[in-house]
This record gives C-alpha cells, sequence and structure tokens, in this order.
C-alpha cells in the first residue's frame, strides 16, 4: 500500500521506516512534490494532526497521514504542548527548546512529563486518528546522542537511560510515535 507521510522530518521518516518494514510503500513529501511549509495554527495536537494530513489530501490527492507531537510537563501547565518544536521561538533549535524547558524546571520539584503523539489517517477520504503516549521525568542536564527533540532529558518510567541513549531499536519498543504507529499499522493491517 503506498501512503505519503506527511513530513521533511528525516529523523522521524528514519524511526517510522524501521517501524513500518516493506509491508507499506512510504513516500515523502518531497517525493509527491509538496515543497510548501504546511500550515500549524491550531491550538491542539488533534487540530494540527489533522490539519496536516487533510491538506496534503486536498491538495496532492494522495492517501497519507500525518502526525503531530508534544511534550507536556504537568508542573508547567502542560508547556511546551502543542508549540513544543518551537517552544524557544521559529528558529526549531533542540538545543534551545530543552535549554527553556530546563531552566523553567529548574525550581520544580515534579519533573514528570509525557510524550503525546496523534497520527491523522486519510484513506479513500475518511479520517482515523491513533494515540500513543508515553510517560516519563525530565531529568537536570542533557544525555546521549540518538534521537533527536527533547530526547536527551527525557527519561521513560521504568528506564534509567533518556531516549538519547537508547538506540533506535530500544526507543522504537516503547516510545509515543512507536505506540500510535502500532496503532495505525493494526488498522491498516484490517483493511
Amino acid at each position: 500500500m503506498k501512503l505519503c507521510f506527511a513530513t521533511n522530518n528525516l529523523h522521524k521518516l528514519r524511526e517510522i521506516q524501521a517501524l513500518l518494514g516493506d509491508q507499506f510503500e512510504l513516500v515523502t513529501l518531497q517525493d509527491i512534490g509538496c515543497h510548501e511549509e504546511i500550515p500549524e495554527p491550531y491550538d491542539t495536537i488533534a487540530e494540527n494532526s489533522m490539519g496536516k494530513a487533510r491538506y496534503v489530501f486536498e491538495h496532492y490527492g494522495i492517501d497519507c497521514f500525518a502526525d503531530d507531537t508534544g511534550l507536556i510537563v504537568d508542573s508547567l501547565g502542560g508547556e511546551p504542548g502543542v508549540i513544543s518544536a518551537m517552544y524557544a521561538g521559529p528558529q526549531r533549535s533542540h538545543g534551545d527548546n530543552m535549554n527553556l524547558l530546563l531552566n523553567k524546571l529548574a525550581s520544580k520539584t515534579d519533573r514528570s512529563a509525557k510524550f503525546t503523539t496523534i497520527i491523522t489517517l486519510v484513506l479513500n477520504g475518511e479520517y482515523q486518528q491513533f494515540e500513543g503516549n508515553v510517560e516519563g521525568q525530565i531529568i537536570f542536564e542533557k544525555r546521549g546522542n540518538e534521537g533527536f527533540g527533547y530526547d536527551p532529558i527525557f527519561v521513560p518510567d521504568g528506564f534509567d537511560k533518556t531516549f538519547a541513549e537508547m538506540t533506535l531499536t530500544e526507543k522504537s519498543l516503547l516510545s509515543h510515535r512507536s505506540r500510535a504507529f502500532a496503532k495505525l499499522v493494526a488498522f491498516l493491517k484490517n483493511k
């Protein structure tokens, strides 16, 4: 089955291709000729995911899926949430985002957080959404060189390594994105 993954993030693409294997032919936005930045103007992760999928389907007429992910920190009222990628500004710097988050958490004792991913699939004009979550803690300093985003400061519950210290295979077994994608793949296999 041919599907467009509505992203230009090569880290995400690598993760998802590893999850999907060769069961699906995955094409990117670049492959379908979409070079514009897809707008993400919404207030929730679910709405942003839906908006990106709808945009690709309506403008390019191809079955697709889009994801949106946010890091939700309890003691910061849910920040950075829907603006996780641009938390420290439009430059989308992973380092700046992590530094801002660590500074805001400096005086907090509650460092619990969760990653949430919502995937929207458009298949034959019908929309479905799939959610994946992983609970954990924000540590005090960055550790590890793998992954992207907030991975160097997030330790999932039940583990002592950050996502950035895990191999892609280790992370794929328990990440929020892999949990959402497992639901997507199960749905597609029943089609």
